[in-house]
């Protein structure tokens, strides 16, 4: 069953495995783009074109739940309270105020204050985590145990994070928090053997509010984080294309990573 409110799309599926898109949204609503920069507007730090590279995912059965606002407008990946998720590390913040670039968002003086977050948490960010919970919920109904795919992707070179270049493939479990370690182990492990990628565990990203919060293994409820470098399926630099060449190279271990999880998933299941 598909979903298409003002806030998300969602795809309701069979398996055990949920595939939250929280980055993907590009919409910006009039009132809040009239206070932003050229620099926002290009929407640079977009994970583009992720619903096009997991469209697989509903041919396997996965649910699926994509954002529709821009992460510029909120940031459904941080907490509600904005505090770090890295401390002592740069990160951008629930209502970030800049790009990855250090490029400010706003006009001077537009900068929303703390009445308008309020507002924007109410409007944007709720809705998105009340369907988040609401299909967990109803997958852990179904099957007794459920894992949550919190698909990303990013420029692989950002200064401002990281030194160099990032490992094309960065899981992240909360430093196996959020996760059963036989998950991570299944998912990698067929990441491995494709061998073409590079990757890193718990490395540099070790997953956003989103894996944090509702990865709770005791409760059934496993969460990891994929955050793929954008070179491995599209071009980095506006206008962001797709790359049919390298995401046709990428989407096959894509599948076999899903279906690892949903294998993985189902043999814990009660239904």
């Amino acid at each position: 069953m598909q979903t298409d409110s003002a806030n998300y799309h969602a795809d309701a599926g069979t398996l055990p495995l949920l595939v939250s898109m929280p980055h993907v949204g590009t919409a910006i609503p009039g009132d809040i783009a009239a206070a932003m920069t050229p620099a926002a507007l290009l929407k640079a730090d977009t994970d583009w074109h992720l619903r096009e590279l997991y469209g697989f995912a509903r041919e396997l059965g996965a649910s699926t739940l994509a954002a529709h606002w821009s992460r510029y407008v909120i940031d459904l990946n941080r907490p509600a309270d904005n505090a770090n998720l890295y401390p002592g590390q740069d990160t951008t913040g629930l209502c970030p105020l800049d790009t990855f670039a250090r490029e400010p968002l706003y006009q001077p003086g537009r900068a929303p204050d703390d009445a308008e977050v309020r507002r924007r948490l109410a409007l944007y960010w709720q809705p998105y985590h009340e369907a988040l919970q609401a299909e967990l919920d109803r997958l852990l109904r179904l099957h007794g145990r459920v894992v949550l795919w919190e698909a990303h992707s990013i420029a692989s070179v950002v200064p401002r994070f990281f030194e160099g270049k990032l490992p094309d493939l960065n899981f992240g479990s909360a430093d196996g928090a959020s996760c059963a370690p036989a998950l991570m182990e299944a998912v990698t492990g067929a990441a491995r053997a494709d061998g073409r990628y590079t990757i890193a565990v718990n490395g540099r990203f070790k997953g956003g509010h989103i894996t944090r919060i509702h990865g709770r293994p005791a409760a059934g409820i496993h969460a990891l984080q994929l955050e793929m470098c954008q070179s491995t399926y599209m071009n980095e630099t506006a206008p962001f294309a797709w790359r049919p060449d390298l995401a046709g190279q990428v989407q096959p271990l894509l599948r076999r990573m899903l279906g690892a999880a949903a294998v993985w998933a189902g043999e814990g299941s009660t239904a």
